[in-house]
């Protein structure tokens, strides 16, 4: 991008106290690099551990910080709404508050937004998980690239840098962790175009997984066939009927 773009960052944050203040410093002092119009956000998701003191503390260092907190948890597809309908900038960043990524690859992001990208979504270099995560995340890359038709090389990166005018179009529903196959799904059928950069992906250092045990695995698949159905399935039952009444209505002519 030839100018200075105005950029929102946020991070949702589900029991992240160990590391999201560093993920707030880290992603400020970058925006200070980039742009001199920024904002953070962290929209935390009902955490039992010390998260929400430390937002707190950091929210009166940094004025452009803002923290919404939530007792209730959001679930992870409500958080990410949540910070998408809060932003305010021409563009929007986003990453999880666990530090597996580094926000100042933001920076890598930024150079790809060319004037015909939407969507700028990283690719994992390698992923720094234990052996069972690798296998079952593999699983999951190829049996939703299948089901969906993404085109992606990597569609469960979360490291996105987004343009803000596509939510005009695009309304999310999800409230778990489907909702990234809902944002590159329904992004990629509305015909906004993406591009790719390489990321890396670290050992996570505080806290556990949201998602990597049996009842959520189980939960998650099936959220995976109703979101199946309803974007897949569906759509293209109705696009067949559309087709129909339209060959009707020329043989009528």
């Amino acid at each position: 991008m030839s100018e200075r773009p105005s950029i929102t960052a946020f991070f949702p944050a589900f029991n992240d106290a160990g590391t999201i203040g560093s993920m707030v410093v880290s992603v400020i002092e970058t925006l200070e690099e980039l742009t001199d119009d920024y904002e953070v956000i962290v929209v935390e998701n009902g955490s039992t551990d010390y998260t929400v003191q430390v937002l707190e503390s950091l929210a009166q260092h940094y004025p452009n910080l803002r923290v919404f907190t939530h007792r209730e948890p959001l679930g992870y597809g409500g958080a990410l709404r949540v910070g998408f309908a809060s932003a305010t900038k021409d563009l929007i960043f986003y990453t999880d508050g666990d530090a597996q990524y580094d926000p100042r690859e933001l920076k890598l992001l930024v150079p790809a937004l060319r004037d015909d990208v939407h969507v700028v979504n990283g690719w994992k270099i390698d992923r720094s998980d234990p052996l069972h995560r690798k296998i079952i995340g593999r699983i999951y890359h190829h049996t939703v690239k299948l089901l969906f038709g993404f085109k992606l090389r990597d569609v469960d990166c979360d490291f996105r840098l987004i343009r803000r005018d596509v939510f005009d179009l695009v309304e999310l529903e999800s409230d778990s962790g489907t909702i990234c196959l809902e944002l590159v799904k329904k992004l990629q059928d509305a015909g906004f175009r993406f591009a790719e950069v390489p990321v890396h992906h670290y050992h996570r250092t505080y806290g556990q997984s949201q998602f990597f045990n049996f009842p959520r695995i189980w939960r998650t698949i099936v959220q995976l066939v109703q979101l199946w159905w309803k974007l897949v399935v569906r759509r293209q039952h109705m696009r067949q009927l559309a087709c129909r009444r339209q060959a009707r209505r020329r043989n009528t002519k």
